[in-house]
């Protein structure tokens, strides 16, 4: 959510920080804002609405000359959608200005106090509580603003990622993170800050992650120190070196970034089991799960925590840990894991499932997991992410940026991630044979040539799409591993299309969701030959006894539903377990043209954001 730019350098700041906003706009968004200084002045421009009505304005409105710029995209917390709660904001001096993602807490009570001391206030943001603070703090310490902010920090709740300039000290960006993510690049006598590294990374491939209660103060000609916001400790920063590069950051020809990403699938699910399965030896090899091997084989229970996508990857797993490795598992609502007083012992392993690594509900749960005892593994896309650094040990996903709001690629390859993991601890504990353990191997080899395939079927899913694409309501149902697909094609639905959408395992139809099934009613049924298709195909004949329209997700020569249904689309034939990885293409397909087709914003749906690093 929100999002951070800034550049001090040698270049002209304005452009890096707009283009940089641009690529930010899949974190979610309402208004935009950017502050530049040109040497004797501060220039300030901001709006409600895109990126691009900022540009507009701004270069209409203001100077865009200056080497020190910061930027922002913000969702609106404190205070409506409008310009004035735009940021950044100014201090009282107008010597401040600051840009904010998070939370402060108790910003009313400190508004109230700087109300006392003679401070005003044009918005209703607690970030503009937050940059008179620093100033209040400044002033009466009388200390530079590096100091300055520490103190401040020192006297808020809640979270946040700011970056802070003073007018009278252009030289030097103040940093500093609490709960959402922040990355400082670095580069020859410039430096770049941004929420993640894609809006800086055509410039240098070099980055600093702040962790939480750390700030920096970057200052041209000087070398970044890292320092604690409670102890006033120093540590030299671990500079990483990205591998993303610019081509993964651009269309590359697609319409949209989502369907960019749907065909990437592919590519993303080798690279993310390359060098992992090694079917040659008959093994799978995985840093993260060989150096603590024990804790998994002697867990009494894997308790996964996610959310939205990463939940429904999550319930593929569970489905997955207890048929192959026998383990018990129970999987977690972020959001609530920790509001309701868990059972949590030493004996337990906890998988933390986030595509960015930086989902605040998750990292809180880590946390409470951490303090209870369990042994905490993550599974993230992002390097360097909260996730990665808070857990005990993970792996990454290596799915490549995903820039489209609606997780596709991060679903399959976090899947593929935790089938590894399930395929090798059912090996360790000896759950099935090492002749059924290789031709699991081998048909994992095979899934990024039948999911090529399953994307063939995109000219007849599009020819489906515009039959439904007025709907108000669907169903989805599913049994087995694919009742989760079920769950993950109505959020893709809904997320981007904006129809009423509900997954249901298909017998619980009977429950309730029979009586909204009419002759408008769509409803889309994963019918694969293996897993109870039987009880499926009495599912689909009730449904078509009352009139509803079916749409079924059918393997490769299907006879029995293809009578039946209304439409039809084919995957290649799996292992059961291993079909939500197919059956989920086609899903994801139906709702990218769907949404299409019905004009929504498909990288940008409204009120959603990528990455929820707040409550």
């Amino acid at each position: 959510m929100c999002g951070i730019v800034g550049y001090i350098g040698h270049r002209e700041a304005y452009p890096i920080v707009i283009k940089g906003l641009q690529r930010l706009e899949y974190r979610g968004y309402d208004s935009a804002g950017v502050a530049l200084y040109d040497g004797s002045n501060i220039n300030l421009s901001k709006t409600q609405g895109k990126v691009e009505d900022l540009k507009n304005k701004a270069e209409k409105e203001i100077s865009t000359k200056g080497n020190l710029g910061i930027g922002h995209t913000r969702w609106a917390t404190h205070g409506v959608p409008n310009d004035v709660n735009s940021h950044p904001h100014y201090s009282n001096s107008g010597d401040l200005v600051i840009i904010h993602n998070g939370i402060i807490e108790n910003y009313e009570s400190i508004k109230q106090e700087l109300l006392k001391r003679g401070y005003t206030f044009e918005s209703d943001t607690d970030t503009e509580v937050l940059v008179n603070l620093i100033e209040e703090v400044k002033t009466k310490e009388n200390v530079k603003l590096g100091k300055a902010v520490q103190l401040a920090l020192n006297e808020v709740v809640g979270a946040y990622a700011i970056a802070v300039f003073d007018k009278q000290k252009p030289d030097e960006i103040v940093v500093a993170k609490l709960g959402s993510p922040l990355a400082i690049g670095v580069g020859e006598n410039e430096f770049f800050i941004a929420s993640d590294a894609s809006p800086f990374i055509e410039f240098t491939n070099n980055a600093i992650y702040l962790q939480d209660e750390e700030m920096a103060i970057v200052r041209l000609g000087k070398e970044i120190k890292l320092r604690k916001i409670k102890d006033d400790a120093i540590t030299y920063p671990n500079i990483l070196e990205l591998k993303m590069n610019i081509e993964e950051i651009e269309k590359g020809g697609y319409d949209h970034f989502m369907l960019k990403e749907i065909y990437e699938q592919p590519r993303a699910i080798l690279d993310t089991y390359r060098g992992r399965l090694r079917t040659e030896q008959n093994l799978i090899k995985m840093d993260g799960i060989d150096q603590h091997l024990d804790r998994f084989l002697n867990a009494n229970r894997i308790i996964i925590v996610a959310c939205g996508t990463s939940w429904h990857a999550g319930l593929v797993a569970e489905y997955i840990f207890e048929d192959l490795a026998r383990i018990p598992v129970e999987v977690e609502y972020a959001s609530e894991f920790r509001y309701r007083n868990p059972v949590i012992t030493d004996k337990d392993v906890l998988i933390a499932i986030s595509q960015s690594g930086e989902t605040a509900d998750t990292l809180a749960a880590i946390k409470l997991a951490k303090e209870n005892g369990a042994f905490v593994f993550g599974v993230c896309n992002v390097v360097g992410s909260s996730i990665a650094r808070e857990t005990d040990a993970g792996a990454y996903t290596h799915a490549g940026p995903e820039i489209g709001v609606a997780s596709t690629k991060a679903f399959t390859t976090q899947i593929t991630v935790l089938t590894l993991i399930a395929l090798k601890l059912a090996k360790e504990k000896g759950t099935f044979s090492e002749e059924r353990f290789q031709e699991y191997l081998a048909e994992m080899e095979t899934i990024p040539e039948k999911v090529e395939k399953a994307l063939e079927s995109n000219p007849l899913i599009e020819i489906i799409s515009e039959v439904y694409k007025d709907s108000t309501n669907a169903l989805y149902l599913g049994r087995g591993y694919n009742f989760p697909v079920a769950l993950e094609g109505a959020l893709k639905l809904k997320e981007i299309s904006y129809i009423h959408a509900e997954g249901y395992p298909a017998a619980e139809m009977k429950h309730g969701p029979i009586a909204l099934i009419d002759e408008q009613m769509p409803v889309f049924v994963i019918a694969t030959k293996l897993g109870h298709y039987e009880k499926v195909v009495s599912n689909i004949q009730e449904i078509k006894s009352r009139k509803g329209k079916i749409i079924a997700i059918v393997t490769e020569g299907d006879e029995q539903v293809t009578e039946l249904a209304d439409h039809v689309v084919e995957v290649p034939e799996t292992f059961e377990n291993l079909s939500p990885l197919l059956t989920t293409i086609p899903l994801q397909l139906l709702s990218y043209h769907i949404a299409v087709m019905r004009g929504c914003n498909v990288d940008q749906p409204r009120n959603l954001a990528k990455s929820v690093t707040v409550e």
